[in-house]
């Protein structure tokens, strides 16, 4: 599976920002995470089957789906705030829930895309 990331760009605190990456397949799951300079990479959302997971910083905020027939998920992202700068990546592949929202549980891993929020 190959993972192709788009989207990314600069953007004010308050704004909203759309996130889409396209897979070569059709992943079990499907994920996003993030990386801001200085820090490791974090997970931020995921989509396995129907049911979606996100990380407590972002609930509420940003929103996972998938669009099985184009085998692309998408990250809308609103009420977005300076804190949310970072690369983002996605990520597919078959994590049992104990690994849903680690590295670990993904095999491919797109090419990240730079979101920058502006305060």
């Amino acid at each position: 599976v190959q993972l192709q990331a788009s989207g990314g760009g600069l953007v004010q605190a308050g704004g909203s920002l759309s996130l889409s990456c396209a897979a070569s397949g059709r992943p079990y799951a499907m994920a996003w995470f993030r990386q801001a300079t200085g820090k490791e990479r974090e997970f931020v959302a995921a989509i396995r089957s129907s049911r979606t997971y996100y990380a407590d910083s972002v609930k509420g905020r940003f929103a996972i789906s998938r669009d099985n027939a184009k085998n692309t998920v998408y990250l809308q992202m609103n009420s977005l705030k300076p804190e949310d700068t970072a690369v983002y990546y996605c990520a597919a592949g078959s994590p049992i829930s104990s690994t849903l929202t680690y590295e670990k549980g993904y095999r491919e891993w797109g090419q990240g895309t730079l979101v920058t929020v502006s305060s």
